[in-house]
């Protein structure tokens, strides 16, 4: 019986070693065997997760004609990645991916370390910050207070709690975006309202265009929802829309869902004009696709810049735009709350949809978070949060560019993160390297469809201060490692710094 649960073509696997090859080696350096470049290169893909583990590799002879190389290098390559641990194989059954026991995926996802990796360990990968204390515990407080009428009921609430959805209707029509409860969904999260919204309007095969780059959690859900991923690269420099590919693509492609992050885009930070608002909507309008936007970062604004409106706001109907918000980037990641705005009837069939995934959402967190935004507590926690960020933001610039001159981004409004070009190296082979010297970070492609962005990392606006003068120097020494070419091991052991 096959051990793989999906495979890997020959021209993919190809476009995807291509696209992480490091620049030029130093003069005198001495260059990897071609088996052992090609080995290097599979296990990388497998360790930054765009190669599944238990996926199936091509056929030898098929890798070797899609890559120009003979066959026996294939051949050396895949029994040194066997070797090593990441390769599988049985007669009759091909061979597929695997990992070593015990061996770390190095950003392999965007999830927090354990609370016991801190010590030794700078968390890049997470782009949330601590809870913006004393109001996550003023908001339970204010929860457990109201909660006495809410237990002699039964809990379900599969559209959300009638309170919460009030509020959240109020505070769209106080941004000038007349809104009613019936057009409110409370969700677990932005990612349980992507996931209501994939399963509702795009079955598996359906196409979904996404900007390029984007949100990598995101893009992993609409995957495992079996979406085909359209990307539509950003403008020139990452800091605008390209309204003519979006046209493009939106008419050619006919996606029946677009993703966009119009308010400090992650990763790269970029806040859409009002201009390319407008457009983005007729534009989805016009070839029937349904825009979803994510509205997570809105509130993060950490400069003094003029807000446009909306995106809903070009589409009064409300037959065009879906409208996802959280708090879990503006106030605290571990409040799991997040909602849905759109017209009556898409909001009544998420609701009934619901019924066979999640049921609904934890009465006590919808609470406080309701009894945050009536009390005023949510804009303090937010302008608290924005402190944070901001502090954080400047920190990390200086850090990075006094430590990584050669690295260019450019400083973004508001957002939580930095999109970062590394000078010509690998980000896959940054993110090896820095968890061997004690710093983690997601490269790239984690943020592209088909291994594109191999140039970048992202780095969030999580640490400041001391934290952020080690982590800029763990980067620098990750990026030494990958320029010598060190292989697996031989970095100094991380010093123990407690964040």
């Amino acid at each position: 019986m096959a051990q793989w649960t999906s495979a890997v073509g020959p021209a993919q696997l190809a476009r995807q070693l291509q696209a992480q090859r490091p620049r030029s080696a130093t003069p005198g350096a001495r260059k990897p065997p071609a088996y052992r470049a090609l080995a290097d290169g599979v296990r990388l893909l497998v360790l930054e997760g765009r190669v599944p583990v238990a996926a199936r590799l091509p056929a030898e002879r098929e890798l070797a004609l899609a890559l120009t190389v003979s066959r026996t290098t294939v051949a050396a390559a895949y029994e040194a990645l066997r070797a090593e641990g990441f390769l599988e194989s049985r007669r009759g059954a091909g061979s597929w991916t695997a990992v070593p026991a015990g061996n770390p995926l190095p950003a392999r996802g965007l999830e927090p370390l354990p609370p016991e990796a801190l010590g030794s360990m700078i968390d890049l990968g997470c782009a949330a910050l601590p809870a913006p204390e004393p109001w996550l515990t003023r908001g339970v407080r204010g929860a457990l207070e109201e909660l006495p009428p809410y237990a002699h009921t039964h809990g379900d609430y599969p559209a959300g709690l009638p309170a919460l959805r009030q509020m959240l209707a109020d505070r769209y029509t106080a941004r000038g975006i007349p809104t009613m409860p019936e057009q409110i969904m409370v969700t677990t999260g932005a990612m349980g309202a992507m996931d209501a919204i994939c399963h509702l309007f795009a079955g598996r095969g359906e196409r979904i265009a996404v900007e390029s780059p984007s949100y990598a959690n995101i893009l992993q859900l609409m995957r495992e929802a079996g979406a085909r991923l359209v990307p539509v690269a950003m403008s020139e420099g990452l800091g605008s829309w390209d309204l003519g590919r979006w046209r493009q693509v939106l008419r050619d492609a006919a996606p029946r869902l677009a993703y966009v992050v119009a308010d400090f885009h992650n990763p790269t930070g970029a806040l859409a004009d009002e201009d390319q608002r407008r457009q983005l909507v007729e534009a989805a309008r016009s070839a029937g696709t349904v825009l979803v936007v994510d509205e997570t970062m809105t509130e993060l604004h950490l400069d003094d810049v003029e807000m446009p409106r909306p995106v809903c706001a070009f589409d009064p109907a409300g037959s065009t735009v879906l409208t996802v918000g959280s708090a879990s980037k503006a106030f605290w990641a571990g409040m799991r709350i997040g909602w849905v705005r759109a017209a009556p009837d898409v909001i009544r069939s998420l609701v009934a949809a619901r019924a066979y995934a999640d049921l609904g959402t934890p009465v006590l967190e919808q609470l406080g978070v309701n009894w945050l935004m009536r009390t005023g507590g949510w804009e303090q926690a937010v302008a608290l949060r924005r402190e944070q960020a901001r502090e954080n933001r400047d920190a990390l610039v200086t850090a990075v560019r006094r430590e990584l001159p050669e690295w260019e981004f450019w400083v973004p409004n508001g957002g939580l993160t930095l999109w970062v070009r590394t000078g010509g190296l690998s980000g896959s082979r940054l993110a090896e390297a820095g968890e061997r010297v004690g710093v983690r970070v997601p490269s790239g492609p984690r943020f592209g469809v088909d291994g594109a962005f191999e140039g970048f990392v992202r780095l969030p606006f999580t640490v400041g201060g001391a934290v952020a003068d080690e982590a800029a120097a763990r980067l620098a020494a990750a990026a030494r490692l990958v320029e010598s070419g060190a292989g697996g091991g031989g970095a100094e052991p991380p010093r123990s710094f407690v964040a």
